[in-house]
């Protein structure tokens, strides 16, 4: 078996707590709801999302 690609299913802004999560139907990120509350951070913010390498893309 093959190599198989492996993409982020969700992420957070490191600075302002906005959490998005990939919608796969319509092929875009969207905001995420928890304990009924939007996390949408701040609308000035440009997003720093925690990418930090530990994410690994690429799965035997």
């Amino acid at each position: 078996m093959g190599t198989a690609l492996r993409t982020p299913s969700l992420r957070e802004c490191e600075r302002c707590g906005r959490i998005e999560y990939w919608d796969e139907d319509d092929e875009t990120w969207r905001i995420r709801e928890q304990d009924g509350e939007r996390k949408v951070g701040s609308p000035y913010c440009i997003h720093e999302w925690d990418i930090n390498g530990a994410f690994k893309p690429f799965e035997e």
